[in-house]
């Protein structure tokens, strides 16, 4: 289990030949906090450690973007509030918590999808 930016980060420390603890000690954290963030365990890093990340790793600002909005979607404990939503969206939201381990991937990629159409199209349901 891990998040994208756990994926992201992993990817990268590997691709240039860096250890957990190399780059821990460079963004003054822990191995284990890196770690857990890496494997999931943490939820979404600060601004402040993201920064230090970029900086460290003297990533171009495109790439630096791309990292700021994966760490912008790896919390591993989410809240989904439906206050004053019809009725069906808090049963939906419900579902989705108690059943989300028994989608597959490609149920999720479309279900992904459906919600990334929505965004474009500017639906707005209340």
């Amino acid at each position: 289990m891990t998040t994208p930016f756990g994926e992201a980060i992993r990817k990268i420390r590997r691709e240039r030949g860096i250890s957990q603890k190399e780059m821990a000690r460079a963004l003054n954290v822990s191995a284990a906090y890196l770690s857990a963030l890496e494997n999931g365990k943490r939820g979404r890093p600060g601004f402040d450690f993201l920064q230090r990340v970029a900086g460290y790793l003297n990533i171009i600002w495109d790439e630096a973007d791309d990292l700021f909005r994966v760490a912008s979607v790896s919390h591993p404990r989410i809240v989904v509030d439906t206050v004053g939503m019809p009725a069906l969206y808090t049963e939906f939201a419900n579902r989705l918590a108690r059943q989300i381990r028994l989608i597959g991937p490609e149920t999720v990629r479309e279900l992904s999808d459906v919600l990334d159409r929505a965004a474009r199209d500017g639906e707005k349901y209340r």
